[in-house]
């Protein structure tokens, strides 16, 4: 591709361990990144993962780079910016409270049904993110080493969200992070952020690059893929780490 005038990136295992905080190193990397093209974190996490694993961890920076960082929590259903004031609302397209209710009653009824309601969790199995509703088999606080344990192949996952689906057919049921299952608006994935983001910016989808760790058909970054984006895969943050390394170089700062 030509050089990206926006480089997207997914967060749990693309920028951080799941649910962890950003290493210094990726938090200099993208100040460096932002420093020269706009950059965007789009992931099925809430703004308030957004916060703690990356905005409270970044290095000072102008209030002009900070601008120029683009946040879509619950994939892209909700967007933010960072301004002088903190971060700021663009836009969130929240679920009505009778398809919270819906969505809530049938993840939950049917992990009881198929035996995956965990007696004991690190925090809740269920929340309510606002446009999206999530299930957290082990907890939104599950250490990683217990979620790669519950589920290493994804087939509990993978059953549980084909037996919501059918219980609620006008909303999106999609596998999220290694033990959660996402419900939102129909058509809601990574390439509906992406569009979206691409309408806020006025930067063409030809213009980006995504990087993520689940490009693969199973995935829930593949709609990135798919839909024609140029894509790099990576395996952990440290693989972002090293790609950075070497893309930053290549170019050119804003004037």
């Amino acid at each position: 591709m030509t050089t990206p005038r926006l480089v997207a990136f997914d967060l749990d295992d693309t920028l951080a361990p799941s649910k962890s905080a950003i290493d210094p190193r990726i938090g200099d990397l993208l100040i460096a990144l932002a420093d020269r093209v706009e950059v965007a974190i789009i992931s099925g996490g809430q703004l308030a993962q957004f916060t703690t694993q990356v905005v409270d961890r970044l290095p000072d920076a102008s209030a002009v780079t900070l601008a120029r960082l683009h946040l879509l929590p619950t994939c892209g259903t909700q967007y933010y910016r960072l301004t002088p004031d903190g971060i700021t609302t663009v836009y969130a397209h929240s679920l009505t409270d009778d398809q919270k209710a819906r969505a809530l009653a049938a993840v939950e009824g049917e992990a009881r049904r198929l035996g995956l309601w965990e007696s004991e969790t690190w925090g809740d199995i269920l929340e309510d993110r606002g446009s999206q509703i999530t299930f957290s088999a082990l907890g939104q606080r599950a250490p990683l080493d217990a979620k790669i344990a519950w589920d290493p192949t994804g087939s509990k996952k993978s059953t549980l969200r084909a037996a919501v689906a059918e219980r609620i057919p006008d909303l999106e049921v999609r596998s999220g992070g290694s033990t959660s299952v996402d419900i939102t608006h129909q058509g809601i994935d990574k390439a509906y952020g992406m569009t979206r983001l691409s309408e806020q910016t006025g930067i063409p989808l030809d213009d980006m690059l995504f990087v993520g760790d689940r490009l693969d058909p199973d995935g829930n970054d593949y709609p990135v893929l798919a839909m024609g984006v140029a894509c790099h895969a990576v395996e952990g943050w440290e693989d972002t780490a090293a790609f950075l390394d070497g893309l930053i170089p290549t170019l050119p700062p804003r004037d």
